[in-house]
């Protein structure tokens, strides 16, 4: 545990500095803002495609590592929803609390710091995480906000979930490169070693605008977000691993890989998504704080038991 927890530390001290850099307002809300369009469009992009790249779709795709993690998605997702109906909330509020609850910060936090922990072996079953989150969840928090908005679900609303998928570039990044290893292309030097510069830039800029956009986050709705931070942290992980490891069968070590990544804290992309539909922005904010900072311990117990397995 300890060895663990002092491997996360610099990664935790990276995004320290960067809340440090928000706080003191070295580094604003605008500078932020930019950093992260840098990482997300550029550098995480150029990361994503050339592991995916490296990668042959037999290697990443497994249905019942897809399930597992779906079936521990979907359990606590209910969970949360049903607090939320309980509560007499509406259909949108519990769409962005339930997202809050399973959504982990998988592209930013989660790629550098488990491929680091986990070895670079354990990258094809984070994508698949990456993919499911994206994929099915980020489609699904669009269809409920805007279907409790009109009444329905129509061609409008798909039109925006699918245009949204397009022009994601963690989709668009991760698609080419497994798109590129199942048609064995091969990128000239020049080309793979730009991506390569590019690439190494995503690890330490995403981890310090971690840190830059949680010095603007607020801790209104504490209770909410505790709970919800505690269904990230505790219920999420222990959700998946019950279905990978008892249920499904998944391998012990994508089984492992896949608890660590439902262990993340919640993402920052929650936020986005509020504050686009102004839908309980402060609440998600909190979240993303909460959560951020309690993970610091719980994310080192965590990776510390799925490797002992």
């Amino acid at each position: 545990m300890t060895e663990i927890f002092l491997q996360t530390l610099p990664l935790f001290g990276v995004i320290g500095l960067g809340y440090f850099a928000g706080r003191i307002g070295f580094f604003g809300a605008e500078a932020t803002a930019y950093l992260t369009r840098f990482v997300f469009y550029f550098a995480l992009s150029a990361m994503l495609f050339l592991f995916a790249a490296r990668l042959s779709i037999a290697e990443v795709l497994d249905w019942s590592f897809i399930f597992a993690y779906l079936c521990g998605d979907i359990t606590v997702y209910a969970i949360a929803t049903a607090v939320v109906a309980f509560q007499g909330k509406s259909i949108a509020e519990g769409a962005v609390e339930a997202q809050c609850a399973i959504i982990g910060n998988v592209g930013f936090l989660g790629i550098p710091m488990l491929a680091l922990l986990l070895g670079e072996a354990a990258i094809g079953s984070i994508m698949m995480v990456l993919a499911v989150d994206l994929v099915v969840f980020s489609s699904l928090i669009v269809i409920l906000i805007t279907g409790s908005r009109d009444g329905k679900v129509g061609l409008r609303t798909l039109r925006t979930v699918g245009l949204g998928l397009l022009k994601n570039p963690m989709v668009v990044a991760i698609s080419l490169g497994l798109a590129f290893s199942y048609f064995s292309l091969t990128l000239p030097k020049p080309a793979e070693e730009f991506l390569t510069i590019l690439g190494g830039a995503a690890t330490p800029g995403a981890l310090f605008a971690i840190g830059a956009s949680l010095a603007g986050k607020s801790a209104e709705r504490i209770t909410t977000a505790v709970w919800l931070s505690v269904c990230k942290l505790g219920l999420h992980p222990l959700a998946v691993a019950v279905f990978a490891l008892l249920i499904f069968d998944v391998p012990t070590y994508a089984a492992g890989v896949m608890i660590a990544c439902a262990a993340l804290p919640v993402a920052g992309n929650v936020f986005m998504i509020a504050q686009t539909y102004n839908v309980a922005p402060a609440r998600a904010s909190a979240a993303i704080l909460f959560s951020t900072v309690a993970s610091i311990l719980t994310l080192p117990l965590v990776i510390a038991w799925v490797t002992s397995l």
